[in-house]
This record gives structure tokens, sequence and C-alpha cells, in this order.
């Protein structure tokens, strides 16, 4: 009976583990950093957390193009909407000793992304227009 109680202990952690963070414990991680996230073992993107819940996005291509936005909370998941697109993309993001973790909700078998290093500079955004 005692190793039932711990086995359960154990289950009922890892469950809790794994709960999706809310919008108040996402704000309190990404406020004012910027994190830069991979995909597939390869570098995908960056994303600076700005106040009121702002955002800003650049794919690691090497375009240097950012995109404006902001997030907001609904049903449990961080949905974003961008400046280049009216529908909001959702995620569930996890936080463990590595950092965030992140699963696109808007698929079902939706992409991850994994937080990779994390920096309190402004982003550099280029663009086509710069210089011009």
């Amino acid at each position: 009976m005692k190793y039932v109680s711990i086995v359960l202990a154990l289950l009922s952690s890892a469950a809790a583990a794994e709960d999706a963070m809310s919008a108040a414990e996402f704000e309190a991680y990404v406020s004012g950093k910027t994190l830069f996230y991979e995909a597939d073992g390869r570098r995908y993107g960056v994303e600076e957390y700005l106040s009121d819940r702002r955002v800003r996005w650049a794919f690691l291509d090497g375009s240097g193009q950012c995109k404006d936005g902001y997030w907001y909370e609904e049903a449990g998941q961080i949905c974003f909407v961008y400046e280049d697109s009216p529908g909001a993309q959702c995620w569930s993001f996890y936080e463990d000793s590595r950092g965030l973790r992140a699963k696109f909700e808007n698929e079902p078998d939706g992409r991850l992304l994994y937080e990779i290093e994390d920096s309190s500079e402004e982003m550099l955004c280029l663009g086509p227009d710069v210089g011009v």
C-alpha cells in the first residue's frame, strides 16, 4: 500500500509538471526578455517581449525582417497576432529546467519550439526597405 501511495504521488507530480503555463506565469517569465527558439534541432526564430504584451518576432532565416504583434490568453493558450496575418497563432507553453517549450496548437501535430537562449538586448531588425 505504501508503494501505491508513492506511485500515485509521482504520477500526480508528473501530470502537474505538464500543465501549460498560465498567462500570468508566461508574462512573468518573458517580460523584458528576448528569447531565441529552435525547432527540429535548428535555430528557428527570436521573439522580443515588450511592455503591454507586445512582441516582435523574426525568423532566423537571414532576412532580418521583424513582425510586430501582441499576445493574449485564450482557453488556456497563449495566442499571438502579428501585423502581417489577421489570424491568431496559439501555443501552449511549458517551463522546465532548460527553459520554455512551446507547442503550436493550431495544427494537430503542431510544431515544437525550444528556448535555446535568453537575452535582455533588443532585437536588430533589418528589412527590405533599410537604407532606401
